[in-house]
């Protein structure tokens, strides 16, 4: 029983430098495929995380679902993390700009700018290291706090919240010009014992709410966070919350594609899955584009700083967010990213209420839905019309963007299931093909909570990543609008979003 003790002892290093060299590497050479370019590492990041998880199966090394490298699949559920940072910075944006605030403020660091590796600067390797290191050691703490024992690596989660703490406390850029490094250091450790704080919080009440309604553990994270925003609108970022709003979701990604890789061959010999995986393909084209060519059509805008934070956060779309939060589409497009993920979030109340007691039914609870459709449609309209009013001007632009970014989203996901539910598909499989067609992180996170079961929970990551094989399309199109002063081609866009109709009604009615 001593050799087995220590044999998973010594697994448990192994597998940690092994998800080091798996993740860290891949979100630099995505970097630096695309340096000297606009278009996003999110896309290299895709390819590289399917594929290195399909040659993980292919040569023999592991099994669908990457079981034998349990620490993949423990970063892949580390989602809600980096979303916790995403609400916080969206809940001090909302809170400046509705309370008319001062929105500069004196940062406590001048990051970094000497190039370190090809594509990555010193200070933005140092955020990928540590922002590693962030997810792995909250991740381990919060699961040693609410005593989670589903895991072969249970008995451990003290050294790994210890490994990952240290290592994020170690990774402080000493090339970076801090005004007060003693200041600095005590709010990383201040965020980073809030996050959990958060997370345990939301788990508790979460789990007191389910035998009234089945709310995910996302949503009170999110409402929780994006209140603390509010009230800390003041707070300058210390080395957490820049470490996982710069790389927090590109690692989680990476990790997420990797597990979705594992299981591309397999997963096609599932029953039902070519409609699911034809929707969630064809689904990014006609909400994606759909919504940019309304915008387009009926705003009079194609700018990247109104489309990019307009569709990240419509469709709460983690690719997009990623690109937004890291700068890719600009300084505009970055500052309202945030703001524009949260707005929706208001909504999940009715978002997740309604798909909970949908859960419960086992089919859509479809008066409710239409109505939030119904709603939807008037917000948006309501959106474009005061966008095309705004005329540059950016506090009006903002205020149509979260219009756009409430409206839409409900379209898009209440719209979406509504349509499904005209097809054959169950309703986990309806949940998991509209979470992929909109690359929708909440929705994501809270099906891989086991919102919709355990088989759900077990396939999105594959069926979350399969349609990220049409991002290169989209951020082609952003990239093309960057090298185009942030315009984005106009006729490309109809034509993208008319394939798309025609590839949803062909996934619905005909697949």
């Amino acid at each position: 029983m001593q050799i087995i003790e220590q044999i998973t002892h010594l697994q448990l290093m192994n597998q940690f430098w092994l998800l080091l060299l798996f993740l860290i590497p891949m979100v630099l050479i995505s970097r630096m495929a695309v340096a000297g370019t606009r278009f996003s590492p999110i896309l290299i990041i895709v390819i590289l995380g399917l594929s290195l998880g399909y040659l993980l199966v292919y040569t023999g090394v592991a099994t669908p679902g990457l079981a034998e490298f349990p620490l993949v699949d423990f970063m892949a559920r580390t989602t809600i993390i980096a979303l916790i940072v995403s609400f916080f910075v969206g809940g001090q944006e909302l809170r400046k700009i509705l309370g008319n605030k001062d929105l500069d403020s004196e940062d406590i660091i001048t990051p970094s700018d000497e190039e370190t590796i090809l594509g990555t600067n010193r200070s933005q390797f140092i955020f990928i290291i540590r922002a590693f290191f962030l997810l792995f050691g909250l991740e381990g703490l919060t699961r040693l706090l609410l005593n989670d024992e589903g895991s072969i690596f249970s008995s451990t989660y003290p050294l790994i919240a210890y490994i990952g703490i240290i290592g994020a406390i170690l990774f402080i850029d000493n090339r970076a010009k801090i005004n007060n490094k003693h200041q600095y250091i005590r709010k990383g450790l201040l965020e980073m014992g809030t996050i959990v704080l958060v997370l345990v919080l939301s788990f508790h009440i979460a789990t007191l709410m389910k035998p009234f309604i089945a709310l995910p553990q996302i949503f009170f994270a999110m409402m929780i966070s994006a209140a603390l925003g509010a009230i800390l609108y003041n707070w300058t970022f210390g080395p957490t919350v820049r470490a996982l709003l710069y790389a927090g979701i590109p690692v989680v990604l990476a990790a997420n594609f990797m597990v979705g890789g594992s299981r591309i061959g397999d997963a096609f010999s599932i029953t039902g899955m070519n409609a699911v995986l034809a929707y969630g393909f064809f689904g990014q084209l006609f909400w994606m584009f759909g919504g940019i060519a309304l915008v387009m059509f009926f705003a009079k805008t194609a700018h990247a700083r109104n489309l990019a934070p307009g569709m990240a956060g419509s469709l709460s779309h983690s690719g997009l967010t990623g690109a937004c939060t890291a700068g890719d589409f600009g300084a505009t497009a970055a500052k309202r990213a945030p703001i524009m993920i949260n707005i929706p979030f208001f909504g999940h109340i009715f978002v997740f209420s309604v798909l909970a007691i949908s859960a419960e039914r086992g089919s859509l609870w479809i008066w409710p839905s239409l109505l939030i459709v119904a709603v939807g449609i008037f917000l948006t309209v309501l959106s474009l019309i005061n966008l095309r009013k705004s005329a540059g001007e950016d506090k009006k632009e903002v205020k149509a963007l979260m219009q756009f970014s409430f409206g839409w989203q409900m379209c898009a996901v209440f719209g979406g299931l509504a349509l499904l539910s005209l097809s054959t598909m169950s309703l986990d499989y309806a949940a998991m093909a509209q979470s992929s067609a909109i690359s929708h992180f909440g929705l994501f996170a809270a099906i891989q909570g086991g919102m919709f079961g355990s088989e759900a929970s077990a396939l999105i990551p594959f069926i979350f990543s399969m349609p990220f094989l049409v991002h290169p399309l989209v951020f082609f199109m952003f990239g093309k609008a960057m090298e185009n002063n942030g315009e984005m081609p106009i006729k490309p866009v109809y034509i993208l979003a008319l394939i798309g109709v025609a590839g949803v009604a062909f996934a619905i009615f005909g697949v």
